[in-house]
């Protein structure tokens, strides 16, 4: 029987507490979510500034579709690209100061596409992070360049393989803010190392734009990385991801990126909301103090033994241990009208299955006191 591979890796991952289902969300309101007729607090979603459904955003949105249309029609090296891509692109050079920015259609996307460009060169070594998200490591892997992973945020050991790597060209590759740690990268001194051995930066800065740095302008605030990837689905509000660079691999990206010449462009409306979000973000550096305000009530309110992985960022990780268990703790988190996601290998390593508490903006005093005493009880 042809595939039959799928029933037996499908019951493998039910055996290993890893399978994993689909829930259909009949209504997302800010901080709560309504699924199966019950309502409950969000603490899984990635709008970390509680921009989505922003009266101002949806306005320009509308304002989008009525000028631009809703969708591109084709990608952007025909037809597809338009002023409201052109707009959204200029106001993003303007915020990182770069000179150059090109949309995608996703962070996945972008991430595969720049890589497997840069990589072509059998004289190209990749230098990643442990910890990098699963879009960089497939977007390395699939590249003709040398990869080596470094152990996290373990710059001696990055440093050692920068000086042993014969490659003419060197990039090295790192998140911002990691997704499932919520800890963040040291991006000036990866930026010094890349200065120092003749090689490129790359940070992966999904969910750092928006949430770091006093215009929300993400780990360029703390180094002048070569290359900026970021998301507009998460903090941004909208959907979609860009790349920031130089003159000169913007132009090699349109020529060589397959994932953005063979891609319809994003919706320019889309484009246009996402240059509307990004106007509110510089602006309202209260959001960004708002989540630094209760992460710091989360860290004081849970019980000792509770032991949150140091973070700057919205992401909270609590290391509960085994799949079953995490599991086990969502369900009963679930009964006390709370939403957390288990986040289980192979997402994060064996045995360090966990909670993933993300707050955002639009959380308040009283979620999070709610939410402490109620991990507290359950991990008791």
């Amino acid at each position: 029987m042809p595939f039959e591979f799928i029933h037996y890796k499908l019951n493998q991952q039910q055996d290993k507490n890893r399978y994993r289902r689909r829930y259909s969300i009949a209504k997302q309101s800010g901080r709560e979510l309504h699924i199966n007729g019950k309502c409950y607090l969000n603490f899984s979603s990635n709008d970390y500034l509680g921009l989505n459904n922003h009266k101002k955003i949806n306005q320009a949105l509308q304002e989008g579709i009525d000028q631009y249309g809703l969708c591109a029609s084709a990608s952007s090296l025909i037809t597809g690209y338009q002023y409201a891509h052109q707009a959204l692109e200029e106001e993003i050079c303007t915020w990182l100061n770069k000179p150059r920015c090109l949309l995608y259609s996703s962070g996945f996307a972008a991430n595969l596409g720049v890589l497997q460009a840069l990589g072509q060169d059998d004289n190209t070594a990749f230098f990643l992070d442990k910890l990098s998200h699963a879009s960089l490591i497939d977007g390395a892997l699939a590249s003709k360049a040398k990869v080596k992973r470094f152990l996290h945020n373990d710059f001696v050991q990055l440093k050692h393989y920068l000086e042993q790597s014969s490659s003419n060209n060197k990039l090295i590759v790192s998140e911002g803010v990691f997704s499932m740690d919520g800890d963040t990268a040291n991006v000036a001194e990866l930026c010094r190392l890349a200065q120092a051995h003749n090689a490129w930066s790359y940070i992966d800065d999904a969910h750092s734009i928006g949430v770091i740095g006093d215009h929300g302008e993400g780990s360029i605030s703390q180094g002048n990385a070569d290359i900026i990837m970021a998301t507009f689905g998460k903090a941004i509000a909208t959907s979609g991801a860009f790349v920031a660079c130089d003159e000169n691999l913007f132009e090699y990206l349109v020529n060589f990126s397959r994932h953005y010449i063979y891609s319809t462009a994003i919706s320019p409306a889309l484009a246009w909301a996402s240059k509307a979000s990004i106007d509110i973000i510089q602006k309202e550096q209260w959001r960004r103090e708002k989540i630094t305000e209760l992460s710091q009530l989360l860290s004081s309110t849970l019980d000792a033994q509770v032991t949150l992985i140091p973070t700057q960022s919205s992401i909270h990780a609590i290391e509960i241990g085994s799949e079953s268990k995490t599991l086990d703790i969502c369900e009963k988190l679930k009964e006390k009208g709370i939403w957390l996601t288990a986040i289980r290998p192979p997402t994060v390593p064996n045995n360090s299955s966990r909670l993933r508490v993300t707050i955002c903006s639009n959380h308040n005093v009283s979620d999070i006191n709610y939410l402490s005493k109620s991990i507290n009880e359950v991990l008791s």
